[in-house]
């Protein structure tokens, strides 16, 4: 792709999320989708509380779940009155040992832990495997996770990998040219060398795709373990300086911008 070409897609991208943005006044929810955006109740509890009739809308009562309500609308829930419906952006470094969903059967610590009440309804935008680290992005809009996990937006993961040995040159350019895995051969991958020694090899790559413990299954497969692996960005979206287990919110520019450039 030229730099021309590279430069029409991210505007085209920044678009579709601006035009997102502008369009989020007449975006319409179903009311139990809207009372877990809120914060106020959770999915499953919503469906409750409306056939309860502690919903209204606007003040009046509403006991149909598939009741349409929009960002202008006001609603309670009991005694409780939420502010207008708002989208979320967070950005959190999930520590090693948590798993990247809301909720876990086996009981073990998940990304909505790490957040508070008030947090809790946001969806994570993809994963990371329970051994891996880094930045991960969670919201409750359905759009931006769309926009950032459909392959055809060819947005960038970068990780930061420690593996056991001495990476050897040829193994590194076949990272970066693709790797036959059990599922098919990888895309080509932007590849790194940040220090080597005989005990261990530090690296960086990008890639654009996001099949299940890719990086490790590629590594296994070149014969090498893999110690640690740390997403560091996402497109132009950097972990910075963010502490394992806490969280920021993202910027309008971020939302808009900086995960697009690369």
């Amino acid at each position: 792709m030229s730099g021309r070409d590279r430069q029409d897609s991210s505007r085209k991208k920044n678009s579709e999320i601006s035009c997102n943005q502008s369009e989020k006044q007449t975006e319409l929810f179903r009311l139990n989708r809207a009372v877990a955006l809120t914060g106020l109740a959770s999915r499953r509890k919503a469906d409750e509380l409306i056939a309860q009739g502690q919903v209204k809308v606007n003040g009046v009562v509403v006991k149909d779940f598939s009741f349409m309500v929009s960002l202008q609308d006001k609603i309670e829930v009991g005694r409780d009155s939420a502010p207008l419906l708002s989208f979320d952006y967070i950005a959190l470094n999930k520590p090693k040992g948590v798993v990247s969903t809301c909720e876990d059967e086996r009981g073990r610590k998940c990304l909505i832990d790490l957040l508070p009440e008030e947090l809790k309804h946001l969806k994570p935008v993809g994963r990371l495997d329970r051994d891996s680290e880094g930045l991960i992005l969670l919201t409750n809009d359905g759009e931006f996770t769309k926009i950032l996990t459909h392959p055809s937006h060819d947005i960038p993961k970068i990780y930061r990998v420690t593996v056991k040995g001495k990476l050897e040159q040829s193994h590194l350019r076949q990272l970066a040219s693709g790797v036959k895995l059990s599922d098919g051969m990888t895309r080509a991958a932007k590849v790194r060398k940040i220090s080597a020694n005989y005990d261990s090899t530090t690296f960086e790559i990008a890639i654009k795709e996001g099949r299940n413990r890719q990086i490790r299954r590629m590594c296994a497969t070149l014969g090498y373990d893999v110690t640690r692996l740390v997403r560091v960005a996402i497109g132009g979206l950097q972990l910075s300086q963010l502490p394992p287990g806490k969280w920021r919110r993202l910027s309008d520019r971020e939302i808009s911008q900086e995960i697009f450039d690369r």
